[in-house]
């Protein structure tokens, strides 16, 4: 599995994680959980013995609790590298969620808490700074799914002492690639990479189409993989977090760690590519 270190600390982790928006929103039931038990095995074992990121939100409905039940219940709760958020306005809700969450997470450290999609940021960011001198938290970090506000994390990046920011970054959304990358790179702030498949959308553009031959030079064998290579293939990126509830795609997801990644040549191809074929 290709790793990749978090800068401020140069801790590694597996570049490909996990996401839980919508797949892990579930219930209690064994019919409901086993096919993310399955997941949260396949990951363990694809990616051990590094952490592989697991990221969450009190947004995601049950989701963080199911994290906390599955990995915990699996017997592999230390394979992983806990990721939530804090999504809502006021100091005392802010405590009162993040504490929800390390309950719901079965944790009593959090490795990474976000502020998501950077509401109520300025309030928030005090506490993540006290709690993470505290070791409630290990690292501390800001969030955002649109390009729009690709400019408002930069700021934060150029003015705040952040270890980590998440955003969206795919094929055919790279306005990431225009700054955010490299400032993230040259200020030492670890990135997480959300939506790689454009909320699905880029199966669809590609479906019925046949993977060029020339993509088996790189190790990729599937759209999935041409789609999270391109990603990882940047070296600004730290790690990405495709959500998913079948166990099939999670390993394909975790196989872009082994193999070739393409060099910039490579990735000018794969663009061309895709800009004739699925815009």
């Amino acid at each position: 599995m290709l790793l990749r270190s978090i800068p401020s600390t140069n801790e590694m982790i597996s570049v490909v994680g996990l996401g839980t928006w919508k797949r892990f929103d579930v219930g209690s039931s064994l019919e409901e959980r086993k096919p993310l038990r399955e997941v949260i095995a396949t990951i363990s074992r694809k990616t051990k013995p590094t952490m592989a990121m697991i990221d969450s939100s009190p947004m995601y409905g049950r989701s963080e609790e199911v994290v906390g039940d599955l990995t915990s219940e699996s017997g592999v709760t230390e394979n992983f590298f806990y990721a939530t958020k804090v999504w809502t306005t006021g100091e005392q809700n802010g405590i009162d969620q993040m504490n929800n969450s390390l309950r719901n997470m079965r944790r009593t450290t959090m490795d990474l808490m976000q502020i998501h999609n950077l509401l109520d940021w300025q309030t928030h960011l005090k506490t993540l700074q006290q709690w993470k001198a505290e070791g409630r938290l290990r690292y501390i970090g800001i969030t955002h799914y649109k390009a729009g506000a690709h400019n408002d994390l930069e700021w934060i990046i150029k003015n705040h002492a952040i270890d980590f920011v998440q955003f969206n970054y795919s094929m055919r959304e790279r306005n990431a690639e225009k700054s955010l990358l490299n400032l993230a790179m040259d200020k030492g702030v670890a990135t997480i990479i959300n939506e790689p498949f454009e909320k699905g959308s880029l199966f669809g553009a590609v479906k019925g189409k046949p993977l060029p031959e020339w993509l088996l030079e790189y190790d990729i064998n599937s759209w999935g993989e041409f789609f999270l290579k391109y990603i990882v293939s940047h070296p600004a990126v730290t790690c990405v977090i495709p959500a998913t509830a079948d166990a099939a795609h999670a390993a394909e997801n975790v196989r872009v760690g082994d193999g070739r990644l393409p060099d910039e040549k490579g990735r000018r191809k794969m663009i061309e590519f895709i800009e004739k074929t699925a815009l």
